[in-house]
């Protein structure tokens, strides 16, 4: 298959995706489960791919990834809420200090842009740590945002411990797919660069990449600020999904979420990312809620059926998942028109064996 051929079947997968989430939002109703699962799976694969740019492709355990998402959702919240709607929204703060509003777009990439200057100035230091080290300490990043953003001293700016709210969010699923899918496609550009060759070298030997002039210092803040700038969006695009914003949404165990998609998905693997986002907010949203009610069959309680039973399935799964797909759903390989192509074709099991005859030879 061509070059050139591929890129047509991939723009004509996506048109497609496309219509067929139009059709679907016009023949279904607004409330149907699905559109939850699209929407917040859209927004979580994007998070993800920026903690697999990172962690995956990079060789640096992060767990921040919580904290530069609510850096992004307090930016969008507070630079688009309407200038009428401000007295309302910060009531006990006269109204707030900003007192004008951008649009949509403009906030979208300023959420990003605040995240990448605070990962900048943070990475000055953390970014010397490794390992369990550097994932302790942007975790610590991450609390102590989350921390400061209720400070009611920043009541005029954030709002405080309150909501925000009245912000312009969307009701289309079609908009985190694209602003998602725009963010991922850059990100997968950036991979295949030599910036991305550079990172991948920094991940298999650091000494090795070192030696071969690689300015360590240098890609690593890069890498950390890209995945910040991303995962900013992301928290943006998580405030329009819940029309509200509160820093307790932004927890540590977000992290966890977004560290346990990026393990099942495959480290080093994107569409394994995605995939992984999809199948863990079906699971955790949508398949197993069932689990948490409690379930009579005539005076008969069907036991375990309550409150929390689903987590724990859910955990069993993964634990199945992570035995049994030790490298994730993907490993390190990618889902692509051309991988599919060569096997419905052969051409990937004539390239193994004529390896293993190179090698028996």
């Amino acid at each position: 298959m061509t070059k050139k051929k591929e890129t047509i079947i991939n723009a004509a997968l996506i048109v497609a995706l496309l219509g067929v989430l139009f059709i679907m939002e016009h023949v279904l109703p607004s409330t149907a489960m699905i559109f939850t699962v699209l929407k917040k799976g859209a927004i979580y694969a994007l998070v993800a791919v920026s903690m697999n740019l990172l962690n995956g492709f990079t060789g640096l355990f992060s767990l921040g990834q919580a904290g530069f998402m609510l850096l992004g959702a307090y930016t969008y919240g507070i630079l688009t809420i309407p200038v009428d709607q401000r007295v309302n929204v910060y009531q006990y703060f006269d109204g707030g200090i900003v007192q004008f509003a951008v649009p949509v777009v403009v906030g979208l990439i300023a959420a990003g842009l605040v995240a990448a200057v605070f990962a900048f100035f943070i990475g000055l230091p953390v970014l010397r740590l490794k390992s369990d080290y550097l994932a302790i300490a942007t975790l610590g990043f991450a609390e102590i945002i989350r921390a400061v953003f209720q400070w009611d001293k920043l009541g005029p700016l954030t709002n405080g411990s309150n909501l925000l709210r009245s912000y312009p969010t969307f009701k289309s699923v079609i908009y985190p797919f694209v602003v998602s899918g725009i963010c991922i496609a850059i990100i997968v550009m950036l991979i295949n660069s030599t910036y991305g060759r550079a990172f991948k070298a920094i991940r298999d030997d650091e000494i090795a990449a070192e030696a071969m002039g690689i300015n360590l210092a240098h890609h690593k803040r890069i890498a950390f600020i890209i995945s910040s700038f991303f995962a900013g969006i992301s928290g943006a695009l998580l405030a329009m999904y819940q029309t509200t914003i509160q820093a307790s949404m932004f927890k540590s165990a977000m992290t966890y979420e977004i560290l346990l998609i990026v393990v099942i998905g495959g480290i080093g693997s994107v569409t394994g990312s995605c995939i992984s986002s999809f199948l863990f907010i079906i699971c955790s949203e949508w398949l197993l809620r069932f689990l948490d009610n409690d379930t009579y069959i005539g005076d008969f309680h069907v036991p375990l059926l309550r409150a929390g039973f689903r987590k724990v399935v859910f955990s069993i799964i993964i634990m199945i998942i992570v035995l049994f797909f030790r490298k994730g759903i993907m490993g390190e390989r990618e889902f692509s028109v051309r991988g599919i192509y060569n096997f419905f074709t052969g051409k990937s099991r004539k390239k193994k064996a004529a390896k293993g005859g190179n090698s028996n030879e």
